[in-house]
């Protein structure tokens, strides 16, 4: 770390390892009925998902602790599971032969089938289905648990067929997003914060026993200050594949884990499981401007002014013009096809500026970004 800042190389194995080293005990986790690999294990239908104490329990597991809980029964009833898939076999079945879909994160493209943007299709389609789903007490007292009220939801659902490879580790969204050099020129403090952001879970909607692959965990890597640039690296992801766990998961299940988990999708060895889990990706509601800004409109106008500006002034006005991050998106029409993000205002501004676009080229840089992330 140097002056606020990881380096390009920051990291030291030695201090993950003494990190995963440590044990969960039965004190640490007084509602959970197991603990399962280092994961407490809760069975839904005996707890009282009002109670502040448990919740304050799975903040602190998922703070300090595992990383990870496991909600055992989260759906006791698993037919708003299978309506749910049914749905969701036919939004792949068509996007499959639309060819769309394409992107993924963390793995090739065309490895799984993946529904970007789940939860806004899920509802149009079947809005009593949809309602049945997430009026499933679990997930919102997970959400709560983490975020609090007025969070937002997302999901995108993955499927890995048999055959199907394992992603590569990683952490999730927002900072697991970006290459490691974009991290490292975030400080130290938004590397703490960012993971405070946002929750990541899933929900089982097939019985998932190890073969076919469930997700990969490495419990108490989200304490890992530099992780968000250390799992770039080879030798930590070979450390990871050396000592991950994962936790076979019956159909209703579902598991929450801190985004800055190291973990990974795994392989499907199975012979005939479709593995199915809907990827939720709960957010903060603070992550958001107090204004309602047109920024294209601002990027049209400054456009004259910016280009007769030298370059290092140039970035300083395009940073409080245009938007300078790539979510939220379109990820069907705006995929993240050459890396983890999308394209930016900023960036297409930054390229304007650095060639001389004509003032119409870069109308149509925008308008074409516009429809990608609205269509």
């Amino acid at each position: 770390m140097e002056a606020g800042y990881f380096l390009i190389d920051s990291g030291n194995i030695a201090t993950l390892k003494a990190l995963i080293a440590q044990r969960l005990k039965p004190g640490d986790v007084p509602f959970a009925s197991d603990i399962r690999q280092n994961v407490p294990f809760y069975d839904v239908p005996a707890l009282d998902l009002d109670d502040p104490a448990l919740l304050a329990e799975w903040a602190r597991v998922l703070r300090h602790g595992a990383g990870v809980i496991c909600l055992g029964r989260a759906f006791p009833d698993t037919s708003p599971v299978d309506r749910a898939t049914d749905v969701f076999r036919q939004i792949i079945a068509e996007e499959r032969a639309a060819g769309a879909g394409k992107g993924d994160h963390f793995a090739a493209a065309g490895a799984n089938d993946r529904i970007w943007n789940a939860l806004q299709k899920h509802c149009l389609r079947d809005p009593e289905g949809f309602a049945a789903y997430y009026a499933n007490p679990a997930i919102a007292a997970a959400s709560r648990a983490w975020l609090g009220p007025h969070y937002q939801m997302t999901a995108q659902v993955n499927q890995v067929r048999p055959g199907g490879k394992a992603q590569r580790a990683h952490r999730d969204y927002h900072l697991g997003f970006q290459t490691a050099e974009v991290a490292a020129s975030y400080p130290v403090h938004v590397h703490d914060l960012t993971a405070a952001l946002t929750l990541q879970g899933a929900v089982a909607h097939c019985d998932m026993p190890i073969e076919s692959g469930p997700t990969k965990l490495l419990p108490f890597s989200q304490r890992y200050a530099p992780g968000y640039i250390a799992f770039h690296q080879t030798g930590h992801g070979a450390f990871f594949e050396a000592h991950y766990i994962q936790l076979p998961l019956r159909k209703g299940d579902a598991i929450f884990f801190n985004p800055a988990l190291f973990h990974a999708a795994g392989e499907n060895r199975s012979d005939d499981i479709d593995r199915m889990a809907n990827l939720l990706q709960v957010s903060s509601p603070f992550g958001r401007a107090m204004e309602a800004i047109d920024r294209d409109a601002m990027c049209r106008a400054v456009y004259p002014a910016l280009r007769a500006l030298p370059r290092d002034a140039a970035q300083a006005a395009i940073a409080a013009t245009a938007e300078g991050y790539a979510f939220p998106t379109n990820l069907d029409t705006d995929p993240p096809l050459d890396g983890n993000a999308p394209e930016t205002q900023a960036d297409i501004l930054r390229r304007a500026h650095a060639g001389g676009w004509p003032a119409q080229d870069l109308y149509t840089a925008l308008d074409a970004l516009a429809g990608r992330r609205t269509a």
